[in-house]
């Protein structure tokens, strides 16, 4: 059919079955390009090659329509079955975002736009007339070699496709891969890049990753010790602690329960540490954490302040007491003989001997 539309071809065709003289005369060159032309008018005109045409379009748009209603029936499929799977996580304990479900829907569709255009290319390519046969052949072959020359690129797309089909992260989650840290930013089906609380980005190759911790799948834990005085009695620091915490709920919704005060877990002579337990959201531990010591400080500053005040203001009213006294005047103590007997010293109740006289013997 292409050979039809090609004038060339017919003008090769009709000037390769001459000889090969040396030159045609001008009226052979003038016959060579009549007969062209009539032969060329004849295959325009000719109503079997109009109906070829028409066929062959016909069945290439009708091949394109197939595929697109194709692609819309395969969208509509994934579409409802994400959402009975999204329907049936809700009963499941690990809350499961929605946008893991959008990634695995974007992941399954351009899989069925990529096979199924490959399908449409090849079945034009059939009806325009050429034979697939070779064609498949060695794009065969050349999957083959690329396969045993690309073993590592083939399985990190193996494994990025697993690691978004299974769930195991996605992005915006908090994970640990081996010795790396941080946010997911991008889940390639080579590559996942991730980016830590300091900005460094790290591309970690899918076919690497082995064991991921995921921090984001459930609800966290956040533990809080808070070292005390020894000079702090344990009631009074159980009491300071929970009455710093009533509020802690109320003011921040990432905290889903009530703090519990779990006891002294560790102590020394100069200090005792008391740990604190609270349920909070899914990476929000620091946040919690945080807020806790900085109430719990708070609580700490204002009862050492209300102490100080306590102890200034009775040191006040003592010396107030003392200045309030009233003066008791005493008699002057008198000096010689007229003393009293209990208020005289040695030296004057000794008597002197020394000034009289001997007596006569």
């Amino acid at each position: 059919m292409l050979r039809l539309l090609n004038p060339f071809w017919m003008l090769s065709a009709t000037t390769g079955t001459e000889g090969t003289g040396n030159e045609s005369e001008p009226g052979d060159t003038v016959k060579e390009a009549l007969s062209f032309t009539s032969s060329l008018w004849e295959k325009v005109t000719d109503p079997a090659m109009w109906w070829g045409l028409a066929d062959t379009a016909l069945r290439i748009v009708l091949i394109v329509l197939l595929v697109q209603i194709a692609i819309r029936v395969f969208y509509k499929v994934i579409d409802r079955a994400l959402l009975k799977q999204k329907q049936h996580s809700g009963e499941n304990k690990f809350r499961v975002k929605p946008r893991r479900f959008v990634t695995i829907g974007k992941l399954l569709k351009n899989m069925v736009v990529i096979v199924l255009n490959f399908m449409m290319l090849m079945l034009i390519i059939s009806e325009l007339g050429y034979d697939l046969a070779p064609l498949i052949a060695g794009a065969g072959v050349i999957g083959l070699a690329i396969g045993f020359g690309a073993q590592s690129l083939v399985k990190d797309v193996i494994t990025g496709f697993f690691i978004v089909f299974e769930d195991q992260f996605a992005v915006g989650d908090v994970v640990q891969i081996a010795t790396f840290k941080g946010t997911v930013e991008v889940i390639g089906l080579r590559t996942t890049r991730l980016r830590n609380w300091n900005g460094e980005v790290y591309a970690i190759p899918n076919g690497t990753i082995t064991n991921v911790t995921n921090f984001s799948l459930a609800d966290a834990k956040a533990v809080i010790d808070i070292p005390m005085s020894a000079d702090r009695s344990l009631d009074e620091a159980n009491h300071l602690v929970a009455r710093s915490l009533e509020k802690v709920r109320s003011e921040n919704q990432k905290v889903l329960a009530d703090p519990k005060i779990l006891g002294i877990q560790a102590m020394t002579t100069g200090e005792y540490t008391l740990r604190i337990a609270v349920s909070c959201s899914p990476n929000a531990q620091a946040e919690v954490e945080s807020m806790i010591r900085g109430e719990v400080k708070r609580a700490m500053e204002r009862s050492d302040a209300l102490k100080q005040a306590l102890a200034e203001e009775a040191e006040r009213n003592a010396q107030l007491e003392e200045e309030s006294k009233p003066l008791v005047l005493t008699e002057p103590k008198s000096e010689g003989p007229g003393k009293p007997e209990s208020e005289k010293t040695d030296a004057e109740k000794k008597p002197n001997t020394e000034d009289k006289p001997h007596s006569a013997q």
